[in-house]
């Protein structure tokens, strides 16, 4: 069975410019005609809208902390085996998880790094340092055993002589891992906030222009090829084919789903696994007033 390779785009601290890296390089990957598949670290669902986005297709979430190890298992390989690259992106910090003891499981972005084999391209902020950069990149790429930093990008690049510091210092003392693009600081690729996190993608007022322009200015500062080059095929214990389970058994033999702009947060290998398990799901929307399936046998909110 078909196990084609993905890679992992994690950073230092949150804030650091992977999402807009990721969705950029999904965009670029998409246009170029490649069967780009995405995931995304942990309980998120703000950033997997944006994903679906950028691709055209569903984004997985991928959790260590929270999925079964075979659950964990069957998602990631439904993606490895149906795209030719999957684009994974981390979470938080490249370590941050519910922190328990170094080396212990805690639901990390380093944590699913080590648990599908696919290893990590690093986005660190060059924002407001230089040359320490390449300490914070040999640091984070020694931290933990079994996690791989391949490769790095910096972000915020300040002009063409930031860059060159940044390449040379890494050059004498991390040879060994490839600066893939200097990203410079460019206005109107900042993703909007508000308390709880991101604007959800559909409240985006210009969503499919900040696509095109992140992925413009990914294929233009990125060494695309060199980054999909280090993605490698799954290493899940056991290996392919896993048990197909679904994440959560069906409500019922018909289930009705709310699914609107204030009902959009679910995640879509329950549903999925719903309709694979032999269920009917039937959506509406409680915003536009319909009320569910009279029929349903249950009501998921």
């Amino acid at each position: 069975m078909t196990n084609n390779p993905g890679l992992v785009i994690a950073a230092p601290a949150s804030g650091s410019g992977k999402t807009v890296l990721t969705l950029g390089l999904l965009r670029h990957l998409a246009s170029m005609g490649r069967n780009v598949a995405s995931a995304k670290t942990g309980p998120d669902y703000i950033d997997p809208a944006f994903h679906a986005a950028a691709t055209g297709r569903p984004c997985l979430n991928l959790d260590p902390w929270a999925m079964r190890p075979d659950t964990l298992a069957q998602a990631a390989f439904s993606l490895a085996r149906e795209a030719d690259v999957v684009i994974c992106e981390g979470v938080m910090g490249l370590f941050d998880g519910a922190f328990v003891g170094k080396g212990e499981p805690c639901g990390s972005t380093a944590d699913l790094s080590r648990a599908t084999g696919w290893p990590v391209v690093l986005v660190i902020d060059a924002g407001a340092q230089a040359a320490s950069a390449a300490a914070v990149l040999k640091g984070f790429a020694t931290f933990e055993a079994g996690v791989e930093v391949l490769g790095v990008v910096f972000n915020r690049v300040g002009s063409e002589r930031h860059g060159t510091i940044l390449r040379d210092a890494c050059a004498q003392s991390v040879a060994e891992i490839p600066v893939l693009g200097c990203l410079p600081r460019t206005p109107g690729l900042e993703l909007p906030e508000r308390h709880l996190g991101l604007v959800q993608a559909g409240e985006h007022k210009d969503l499919e222009g900040f696509l095109e322009r992140a992925g413009a200015w990914v294929a233009e500062h990125l060494d695309v090829d060199g980054l999909v080059a280090l993605a490698r095929p799954l290493a899940l214990s056991g290996g392919p084919p896993y048990p197909s389970l679904p994440p959560m058994a069906p409500l019922g033999q018909r289930i009705a789903v709310a699914a609107d702009p204030a009902f959009a947060f679910s995640y879509p290998l329950v549903i999925d696994g719903w309709r694979d398990a032999g269920a009917e799901v039937v959506p509406f929307s409680p915003l536009a007033g319909e009320g569910p399936d009279g029929d349903a046998d249950a009501v998921y909110l």
